[in-house]
């Protein structure tokens, strides 16, 4: 019997070995008590980042994650489990991420957090203690409650849950007719990798056009004649009234009373932050459902912080509550956060959300950061644009050359870039990261103009022509009123 504790079993405990404790009620009864000096809930790419940046600049503290899924998957790369992967083995993140670092993890589920006793509880039993407590609960899938036929059979989502999207694969592989339901990225992807497997595909879009949060129109149509081209049938304007079917989903029909047939149906109509466990902690949520967090990603309780799509955003220029989920936001705030864990640091903080979206279709990449034209006028802002069409290589005569189109928004009275889209081949992701790094450090045209850059014939267009110096210079050339 146990009169006191040792500083064995301390070290026991801590490191989550069962002491076996009697009471009256239960002699034999087996009590869980783990120590952690930072417990992190969540295994995505946030919880990930999270630990494993806590862990390199405070080595000496325990840091553990606990997350439900067996296995985490890279977010991003989930649209192409139906395509290009073919299964979701090959978008697994390895433990050794984790473990390589010096992360330890558990695979369980967060039941409850007791903020004041420094204590979550599993559903497998467990009761961790914590010194620091970091939210990376993600998100969920969007199913509105007003949808009509969402719980019929062949009716998916996409969540981040491996088991849940091989079992989806499965049932997708002997159907022909998919109907996508959302014209997001996500939307956008999955349809062109369904149509890569030979399934007839059209994705339903209640705006003007596909991609329509993120581009201006002439931007957005281009993404819509390359999806076309490649044979997903796009229905655009058009809402959805219900999902018909006996048992099983047999039709998307729209509000103008067009019926779609389909096989399976699949929604992609957004993401809802994962906070219940947060709010039943009594955290605060703002008004989208988001954790209320400072710039440090600190809560109101400074030792707990909220990081990545369960985390509370502002836009970077407008200053407005975001509801931006990206996983590349998610590893940015993670990374703060463990910076934070200890100390803080004013030259370590997140300043605000810049929407630094990229995707492909087929050999088309495109890509958008900040505000686009429409937002930044619906905003107040009086913009200048400039756009500029080039080439990714020099020659363009050189194999494999792909049309680049720079389009940059700027404030006329300051000259502050506020935002960009472009069009390109395989550059498109890093220049769309550049144009999020000058938004970042407030740059303006002139410093755009005045910019050193590095060239090579088969990876970047010409010195001659480069495309967000050539699309500055459009910038200029309308504010001195030469066009």
């Amino acid at each position: 019997m146990f009169v006191g504790r040792s500083l064995c079993a301390d070290h026991l405990i801590r490191f989550g070995m069962a002491l076996f404790l009697p009471s009256k009620e239960n002699p034999t009864r087996r009590v869980d008590m783990e120590k952690t000096d930072v417990l992190v809930i969540g295994g995505s790419a946030s919880g990930i980042v999270a630990s494993t940046t806590g862990k390199c600049h405070y080595p000496d503290k325990d840091i553990l994650l606990i997350r439900k899924e067996k296995k985490a998957l890279v977010p991003c790369g989930i649209p192409y489990i139906f395509g290009s992967l073919e299964s979701s083995d090959k978008d697994v993140v390895g433990d050794n991420v984790l473990t390589d670092a010096g992360v330890r993890f558990v695979v369980d589920e967060v039941m409850s957090v007791d903020l004041d006793k420094k204590v979550c509880k599993t559903k497998e039993g467990r009761d961790i203690s914590f010194e620091k407590l970091i939210f990376a609960t993600g998100s969920r899938p969007v199913i509105p409650k007003w949808l009509k036929g969402a719980e019929l059979e062949n009716v998916f989502t996409i969540p981040k849950d491996k088991e849940y999207l091989d079992n989806m694969l499965a049932k997708l592989d002997g159907l022909k007719n998919i109907v996508v339901i959302g014209g997001g990225f996500i939307g956008v992807e999955l349809s062109d990798e369904l149509n890569k497997k030979d399934k007839d595909v059209t994705i339903v879009e209640i705006l003007p056009h596909i991609l329509g949060r993120a581009f201006d129109e002439e931007i957005a149509i281009e993404a819509e004649n390359v999806l076309g081209s490649r044979g997903v049938n796009i229905k655009t304007g058009k809402g959805v009234k219900e999902l018909s079917g006996d048992k099983k989903v047999e039709a998307v029909i729209l509000q103008n009373g067009e019926r779609l047939d389909a096989d399976a149906v699949i929604l992609s109509m957004g993401y809802t932050p994962n906070t219940a466990i947060a709010a039943e902690a009594g955290l605060d949520l703002n008004s989208l459902g988001f954790i209320r967090v400072d710039e440090y990603m600190r809560t109101r309780n400074p030792g707990v912080f909220a990081v990545g799509d369960c985390a509370e955003k502002r836009d970077f220029i407008t200053r407005r509550v975001s509801g931006a989920m990206l996983a590349s936001i998610a590893c940015t705030e993670a990374k703060i956060a463990g910076m934070n864990l200890y100390k803080l640091s004013t030259l370590k903080t997140f300043n605000g959300t810049i929407a630094i979206f990229s995707t492909v279709i087929g050999d088309t990449g495109l890509g958008s950061a900040g505000l686009n034209e429409a937002n930044a006028k619906r905003e107040g802002f009086d913009v200048l644009t400039g756009t500029f069409t080039g080439v990714d290589k020099h020659p363009g005569t050189l194999p494999g050359t792909h049309k680049q189109i720079v389009k940059l928004i700027a404030a006329r009275e300051s000259g502050v870039v506020l935002g960009g889209e472009v069009i390109a081949g395989p550059s498109a992701g890093e220049l769309t990261n550049i144009i999020g790094l000058i938004i970042q450090a407030k740059m303006t045209i002139n410093n755009i103009l005045t910019s050193q850059i590095g060239t090579h014939p088969l990876l970047t267009g010409p010195p001659t022509a480069y495309s967000i110096i050539k699309a500055a210079e459009e910038l200029m050339r309308c504010r001195d009123g030469k066009l």
